[in-house]
């Protein structure tokens, strides 16, 4: 069973420190539990799958919003 375990708001913070704060939160989590992440630098769109698909996360979500994006990763 998975569950939303955290938020994060990387939105203001440019390539590569999205990605670092995200490897840095998903550390303090359980296998299995989720993080939702806030970015709005356009170099996200293809950071973010990379490094899931590098570190063994599951991308469950990625969706545009207004202000940027959100994304869902759950913790191999």
């Amino acid at each position: 069973m998975t569950r939303m375990s955290d938020d994060l708001d990387a939105t203001g913070l440019l390539c590569p420190l999205p990605v670092l704060k995200t490897r840095k939160r998903l550390m303090a989590l359980s296998s299995g539990d989720e993080l939702r992440i806030l970015t709005d630098d356009p170099a996200a769109i293809v950071d973010m799958p990379h490094f899931c698909a590098e570190a063994g996360h599951t991308l469950v979500e990625s969706a545009a919003q207004a202000d940027g994006m959100v994304w869902v990763i759950r913790k191999a």
